[in-house]
């Protein structure tokens, strides 16, 4: 009779705690005490009760054009179409871009000319560029098909010919140079086109000179997400860490690498957020 009342007693201390325990997990959304409990002020309060309640209709949102194939967003800003070399100048000393103008709307890194960049300077901006490294194969690693394209100037998102061709994975194609490797490489055979669709957030600083704010890139190769919102830790150079020098707005660099690359650039646009 004893060993029948202790396991009464004992099954249902059991039973009891695995309801407690279905009950705690039952409830996943109610909020816990602490310091990291994300509070969203608009949602306070009453709970709505009607559905008109969490519906708003201003600000207007406007709008734009699509971007489909063949075709630009209505607000974007045409850097390069085909036709000119007129919105780009020399990087070194500003005076008329000396890249090739080919026939088929592409331009072509003029070999030791320099980096060109945009005349105009950008903060915030969705950035579409579409590039191509040669057919004829030539060299290796980082000497093959190489390039890069500067946001604000000072952040490099690579271009480089990577079939069959490694190289350190913080410099291969579509890396954010010497600071995040890409999650995956996704390039289309060497002579044929790449696109890069870009997001690229600017860092803040305060009236010091200090950095507040990190910068941020989110990068499309060839539509596949390789680069995810990632944090600008500063500049990225060939050697040494990165610096982060208090700027502004700042000019779209694409880069001569010096080692008769021949790398081409197309369909150039930007808008700006």
């Amino acid at each position: 009779m004893k060993k029948q009342l202790f396991y009464t007693v004992f099954f249902s201390m059991l039973l009891a705690g695995c309801q407690e325990k279905v009950k705690e997990a039952a409830s996943p959304l109610e909020p816990k005490e602490g310091p990291s409990v994300i509070v969203h002020e608009e949602y306070s309060g009453a709970e709505p009760t009607t559905p008109e309640e969490t519906e708003f209709y201003e600000p207007k949102v406007p709008v734009v054009g699509p971007a489909t194939e063949g075709r630009i967003p209505s607000d974007a800003i045409v850097l390069f179409d085909g036709r000119s070399l007129e919105n780009w100048i020399s990087a070194k000393d500003s005076t008329a871009a000396k890249w090739h103008l080919n026939d088929d709307g592409s331009m072509t890194v003029n070999d030791k000319t320099g980096d060109i960049q945009t005349k105009q300077n950008f903060g915030d901006v969705q950035l579409h560029v579409e590039w191509r490294s040669p057919e004829d194969v030539q060299r290796d690693g980082q000497n093959r098909g190489n390039s890069g394209v500067f946001l604000s100037g000072l952040y490099e998102v690579q271009v480089l010919d990577n079939n069959d061709n490694p190289t350190y994975v913080n410099g291969q194609v579509a890396s954010i140079y010497k600071q995040h490797t890409p999650m995956a490489m996704a390039s289309v055979p060497s002579g044929e086109w790449n696109t890069y669709d870009i997001i690229y957030h600017a860092p803040e600083f305060n009236e010091e000179g200090g950095k507040i704010k990190s910068g941020t890139l989110t990068v499309l190769h060839n539509g596949v997400l390789v680069q995810d919102h990632v944090e600008l830790k500063g500049t990225t150079p060939y050697i040494g860490w990165p610096k982060n020098p208090p700027h502004g707005k700042g000019p779209l660099v694409l880069q001569d690498h010096g080692d008769n690359s021949r790398v081409s650039y197309r369909n150039i646009w930007v808008r700006e957020l």
